[in-house]
């Protein structure tokens, strides 16, 4: 009879500087995970990352033969959204759990694909990595919105502005080429994660895009520098959503939240919040209590549902992931076609 491994053992594909910054140093707290197996885009650069940071793993240069040949329980996915879909599925076909870089997928159609690999296999943990915007203040919103501190939701703002692509001059960055990234622009996908987390479904989109610097470095540009998103939610909440990778001195991403008996605003760069309710005079900030305080625990509470499937369910799920996706799909096809998209 045979027993489970002593360690989960992990084999990372895509080992990048977010692997290396932030998911590498949590995994190496937790007990009981090892590194076993790291494929990177080539060969001596898995190799080199295996000798600074992994000197026990084996590294690959191709990520089919890691899964082919590494003894890994889970597939840790860091590659960009070019190769989500088919890592996934051929990692969950072969058995292995899968966490995954944000963002999910390519497009929706992708998104679903790996949706439906995750329901065939029930058994196996599947997770998007979650945003940090908003998390430490994440629960505290939820709770606010729950015993209706604005009254009724009616409008929304949400600004995320930035200067990242200024630089006429500066080679296209791989956000920026839509084979590496698909159709995910800018900070859109986070937003529409976080946003449904605090307000429900997004329903409706009408988008318009521009493309400030179409061409860098001989590299034609499809994913715009800056896009405005018009949208409804389910409970009725219309929205403006406003994100930008051209705008020189930037505030801080910032959302605002208007009802019928209050407001609050969350400051995504400092993770404070401020709120007024009619009646109580001006806005003033909301200390987070910190019982309800969040902070990054992504690595643990995942290996944590590998080691007790079925009882946890890490956040955000791929179906959380779909739910996201499905927004970026509508804002996509609401740019192409110059009209409102619902969203189903």
């Amino acid at each position: 009879m045979s027993t489970r491994p002593s360690k989960l053992r992990i084999g990372v594909i895509g080992a990048g500087n977010i692997v290396k910054s932030r998911h590498l140093p949590a995994l190496k707290q937790i007990p009981d995970v090892s590194i076993v197996a790291v494929c990177n885009s080539t060969y001596e650069s898995a190799e080199a990352f295996c000798r600074e940071f992994a000197p026990e793993a084996v590294p690959y240069g191709n990520w089919a033969e890691l899964l082919a040949d590494s003894d890994a329980d889970i597939v840790w996915i860091g590659t960009p959204p070019y190769l989500h879909a088919t890592i996934t599925v051929s990692a969950l076909e072969a058995g292995k759990h899968v966490f995954c870089q944000a963002r999910m997928a390519m497009n929706l159609s992708e998104a679903e694909e790996m949706y439906v690999a995750a329901q065939r296999h029930p058994h196996l943990v599947t997770m998007v990595c979650p945003p940090p915007h908003g998390l430490r203040g994440s629960l505290f919103m939820q709770k606010l919105l729950a015993e209706e501190y604005v009254g009724q939701p009616h409008h929304l703002r949400l600004q995320s502005l930035a200067g990242t692509y200024l630089d006429p001059d500066a080679p296209p960055h791989w956000r920026q080429r839509d084979e590496l990234s698909g159709l995910n622009i800018l900070t859109l996908g986070i937003y529409a994660e976080v946003c449904q987390r605090w307000f429900g479904p997004i329903t409706r989109v009408f988008a318009h895009a521009k493309t400030i610097n179409p061409i860098r470095q001989g590299y034609e540009i499809r994913i715009p520098d800056m896009v405005t998103v018009l949208c409804r939610f389910a409970g009725g909440m219309e929205g403006v959503m406003e994100f930008s990778g051209i705008a020189p001195f930037a505030g801080p991403d910032r959302l605002e939240v208007y009802g019928n008996e209050g407001m609050l605003v969350y400051d995504f760069s400092r993770d404070e919040i401020h709120g007024g309710r009619l009646g109580n005079g001006s806005a003033k900030p909301i200390p987070i209590p910190p019982e309800l305080e969040q902070s990054w625990s992504v690595e643990e509470n995942f290996i944590a549902a590998v080691g007790a499937p079925g009882s946890i369910i890490p956040q955000p799920s791929f179906g959380e992931g779909l739910q996201y996706m499905k927004v970026v799909q509508a804002v996509a096809d609401s740019i192409q076609a110059g009209r409102e998209v619902e969203i189903r």
